[in-house]
């Protein structure tokens, strides 16, 4: 029997991009949840439980920091690996998001979203 597909909440509040990096994932063989605004993210993570969550920071009604903050407190989703996925790069902003937890601190503009998926398979095969 097939192992279960790797499933990504994929949290990003540009429909394009979210329509991109979802069909990359799904070609790849990811089952992909979509969130477009980080309410939705908090809500969805714990009755989906992905193995992998893709987090923009700028986002509608929760922002991705709060997001990464609220998963984090929870018992269900503290252990869910996080990648930050952006177009914010201060230095402090990326020291911020990994002092938070996020395993992975990805600059949008410089990913193309084949290697968002190799940076999704080693975090996950850690």
């Amino acid at each position: 029997m097939a192992k279960d597909k790797i499933k990504i909440l994929l949290v990003e509040d540009d429909s394009f991009l979210l329509g991109m990096y979802a069909t990359k994932f799904e070609i790849e063989g990811f089952k992909v949840i979509m969130a477009e605004d980080g309410e939705k993210a908090v809500r969805l993570a714990p009755k989906e439980l992905p193995d992998i969550i893709l987090l923009d920071i700028i986002l509608p009604k929760v922002n991705g920091f709060d997001v990464l903050s609220q998963l984090k407190a929870n018992s269900i989703t503290a252990n869910i690996p996080v990648i930050l996925l952006t177009n914010l790069s201060q230095k402090d902003e990326i020291e911020k998001g990994l002092k938070m937890g996020a395993e992975d601190y990805l600059i949008k503009a410089h990913f193309m979203p084949s290697e968002v998926v190799e940076k999704i398979k080693k975090v996950l095969n850690k």
